[in-house]
């Protein structure tokens, strides 16, 4: 396997800077297998599938995690936050830039001269840190609900509570580095079902469901089940391997309720299919297949020769060359992926997190 294998031409023209309106007006190209496809819309989804089919989405929730803050000194920092480290949300996982400047133990002022974050540790990342949140109530009441008596346990949702209600407050949506134009309306980098907040990045092929479409869905006795699956920024990092299958892959935190996946089981067991919408939503449910747990951390790196036990159907976005994403796409349709790429930019399909769709059906027999 060859990093070429999973290159090409993109123009940046091609990215989408906005989503369209209404979300369900994406184009969705549908795969029909044996190299045929035909140009469709997402809200004529209800029309490609049957009664029976399984529709599992990931109703993980982006938090706005993205800082603008200041040294002591004046200068201008961004620290973008990736997962919490514990379960009072105070400690994180964070990119901080520039991350050459910044010193171990700094803290990093917010609006006036209120406190936001110290850097506790330099990771080993490059521009990745360990920092802990701090002031996050005006008054303090997280700080001194931190500062509790040892034979008073602290209520962690609260304070995970509080935290989230500050970072709505001051924070920005952590939009991808190639979105270069400003969000009216930061809902739209969230699904319509997005429940469970802690992700760094959105779910995007869910963006295009609308509440309306999920409703037709219903009535057609298409039913949709949840998955969550916290997307971390390694999700989209390029593969830098001369041979892909030696990028160390990223662990993400997932949980698949038992219920969703007794529901997969059975609709294949009846002749039906589970169409997971998304990525996301492929590898949080491949993940519970293929090792029995139902939650916990997967590093799963589904590649060409991947045994597949529950997705039959996948509707994604178009992805960027050299990732990881790709290797899934081709393990999931193999080579004609090219073939399906070539025909979205030859007939103008927008590209990336705010583009449009494919829906594309899964091939037998690929080689690793």
């Amino acid at each position: 396997m060859r990093l070429e294998d999973f290159d090409y031409d993109l123009p940046a023209h091609r990215i989408a800077q906005h989503p369209v309106e209404p979300r369900d007006a994406a184009r969705l190209l549908v795969d029909l297998g044996d190299d045929s496809w035909e140009h469709r819309r997402v809200r004529e989804l209800p029309e490609l599938l049957e009664p029976g089919d399984l529709l599992v989405v990931n109703e993980t929730r982006v938090i706005p995690g993205r800082l603008q803050l200041r040294r002591d000194t004046g200068g201008a920092v961004e620290a973008l936050l990736l997962e919490p480290l514990d379960a009072d949300w105070r400690r994180w996982e964070a990119m901080v830039r520039p991350a050459r400047r910044i010193r171990d133990g700094e803290i990093l002022l917010g609006r006036g001269d209120e406190p936001t974050l110290m850097v506790h540790t330099r990771g080993g990342h490059g521009d990745t840190f360990i920092v802990e949140i701090l002031g996050v109530d005006d008054d303090g009441a997280l700080d001194r609900a931190l500062d509790h008596e040892p034979d008073h346990e602290p209520d962690h949702a609260d304070l995970a509570g509080r935290v989230l209600a500050r970072l709505e407050a001051i924070g920005e949506m952590p939009l991808p580095p190639y979105i270069e134009s400003d969000l009216d309306e930061p809902d739209r980098y969230q699904t319509v079902f997005a429940r469970q907040p802690g992700s760094a990045a959105a779910p995007t092929a869910g963006l295009h469901l609308t509440e309306a479409l999920i409703e037709t869905l219903a009535q057609r006795g298409i039913e949709m089940r949840t998955v969550e699956l916290m997307v971390g920024r390694d999700t989209f990092v390029p593969i830098s391997e001369s041979n892909p299958l030696d990028h160390p892959i990223h662990s993400e935190r997932y949980r698949v309720p038992a219920e969703t996946l007794e529901a997969a089981r059975a609709a294949r067991a009846s002749g039906h299919r589970v169409v997971a919408v998304g990525t996301t939503s492929v590898r949080a449910l491949e993940s519970a297949a293929a090792t029995g747990e139902l939650s916990g951390r997967t590093s799963l790196y589904i590649s060409r020769g991947y045994e597949w036990q529950i997705v039959d159907l996948m509707m994604t976005n178009f992805h960027l060359p050299r990732t990881t994403l790709l290797v899934m796409i081709e393990a999931f349709v193999g080579e004609r992926w090219r073939q399906m790429y070539r025909e979205a930019l030859d007939s103008g399909y927008r590209f990336a997190s705010f583009g449009d769709a494919m829906l594309l059906r899964r091939a037998e027999g690929i080689q690793p």
